[in-house]
């Protein structure tokens, strides 16, 4: 694949795989998406590997979710809502390697939910993490919502989603969304040496590992599928709609 959204690349024994739309706040598109899901597969069954690292261009972004640029009642590629993201988010949990998010910035909405499904997350001290669906007409039933109450407890969890509020990296890291905080200009060397702690042990044992992880939560896949169903529905309405186009419009949304 000729890659226009994302950059891949091999560092030691690990793949970067780095989302490149910084002007777009590396919010993701459906191109977006299959680049990833193409990359992640190249990684995730290349003996070669030991871990993958998905990031994102520059200093502000992670990922900040779905481009609502490209939004219009769906998103502008296949899948049940125009973004093939339940294979992107199942996809990051099958592949028999590690995956580490490295948060450099922003990971609100789709991004949050794409650290959540990592198995690892390492954050620069001014990552900032939060969902914003509810505030533009939209949500992700499934490993957002459910893996990520399994992930942080089921309080905070709702917190996270009714109420949209911003976490820093610290309050991100007491409340187990990640697994280290480190000062910007230390990210990259920190994530280097996770990667090659895990490229020092067993790709076999490692796989299973995940895998058992996994296969407690499993169940979560079949509710994003029935609620990305939902989300498809949803989006066709003038509530949602009206959600898009006030973020569009830089306002507040006018739901009621």
């Amino acid at each position: 694949m000729d890659y226009q959204d994302i950059i891949y690349e091999v560092r030691e024994q690990a793949a970067w795989i780095t989302i490149n739309r910084p002007e777009k706040y590396n919010a993701f598109r459906g191109q977006t998406c299959e680049e990833l899901i193409h990359a992640i597969n190249k990684a995730g069954w290349d003996k070669a590997i030991a871990a993958i690292v998905l990031t994102g261009t520059g200093p502000k972004a992670f990922c900040t979710g779905g481009d609502q640029s490209a939004h219009d009642g769906a998103y502008d590629g296949r899948g049940t809502i125009g973004l093939p993201v339940e294979e992107l988010q199942s996809l990051i949990r099958d592949v028999p390697k590690p995956v580490i998010a490295r948060v450099n910035g922003f990971a609100i909405g789709g991004g949050n939910v794409l650290v959540t499904c990592c198995d690892l997350a390492i954050a620069s001290s001014n990552a900032v993490f939060g969902q914003v669906g509810p505030k533009v007409g939209s949500v992700d039933p499934g490993f957002g919502t459910a893996l990520l109450a399994r992930v942080v407890g089921e309080k905070k969890a709702r917190e996270i989603w009714m109420l949209c509020r911003r976490y820093p990296a610290d309050q991100a890291l007491q409340m187990g969304l990640i697994n280290a905080v480190v000062a910007p200009e230390e990210l990259d060397a920190e994530v280097d040496r996770w990667c090659a702690e895990i490229a020092a042990l067993s790709p076999t044992a490692i796989a299973i590992a995940k895998k058992s992880f996994n296969l407690d939560s499993e169940s979560i896949r079949g509710i994003s599928g029935i609620g990305m169903q939902a989300l498809s529905l949803f989006y066709q309405t003038e509530e949602s709609k009206e959600g898009v186009k006030a973020f569009l419009e830089k306002r507040p949304p006018k739901f009621r």
